[in-house]
């Protein structure tokens, strides 16, 4: 499938294996022929070194590795949420290497997400194995130096119309965060020491000073 790629300005990348873009990202990719889930699921195994998601539109999304200091924010903000639910027990929680093939048909990988545990219940084991087909209850996006608001905030849309329940988008540098619920505008938090995800996920707060 590389021989069939071209990105969104028409240009030809024919020529060049998928580790030659890597001085091109972040991305986006039109393909001749969208690739299907089983096809994207392989080529995002080939090139774990990236960060790859698809676009309802079935464009590809070509990401660089976090950094250091991202992946130190990421680790904090995953470990608080993994605590909770282990003490909660009522749902299953994400890091930011796991995808999920959303209602409107794009692949999505928040940086840390949690799903209702009657709902991942219902996977099969061959489902769960892959890139599962749901949207999560609860998605967080943590921005990178080489992430626009824009971007993110569509991203956070998305969830929302797709079936999120809450999804928190989470600037470091600004020290800011959105919250996203369905049927309400997104709510613009300036410098919190805590965060609550309340009712969602009864009695999570993440202390924002490890994030920062």
């Amino acid at each position: 499938m590389v021989q069939a790629l071209s990105d969104a300005n028409g240009a030809d990348w024919s020529a060049l294996n998928i580790r030659g873009l890597v001085r091109h990202l972040p991305l986006r990719l039109k393909l001749q022929q969208p690739l299907d889930d089983a096809e994207l699921y392989e080529f995002c195994r080939v090139n774990r070194e990236l960060r790859i998601e698809r676009t309802r539109a079935g464009e590809l999304v070509i990401m660089s590795p976090t950094g250091s200091e991202t992946g130190r924010r990421n680790f904090n903000l995953i470990a608080q949420l993994g605590a909770w639910a282990a003490r909660d027990g009522t749902g299953v929680g994400f890091d930011s290497s796991t995808g999920f093939i959303l209602p409107n048909g794009a692949e999505r990988s928040p940086d840390a997400a949690w799903v209702r545990r009657e709902t991942w219940d219902r996977l099969s084991v061959a489902e769960r194995s892959k890139f599962a087909r749901l949207c999560p209850d609860f998605v967080v996006e943590l921005r990178s130096p080489s992430d626009t608001l824009g971007d993110l905030h569509e991203k956070l849309e998305e969830y929302v119309e797709c079936g999120a329940r809450l999804g928190w988008l989470i600037d470091p540098e600004a020290r800011c965060v959105w919250v996203y619920r369905p049927g309400t505008p997104a709510a613009e938090i300036q410098s919190p020491t805590r965060i609550s995800a309340d009712p969602e996920l009864p009695g999570f707060e993440l202390e924002c000073e490890p994030i920062w």
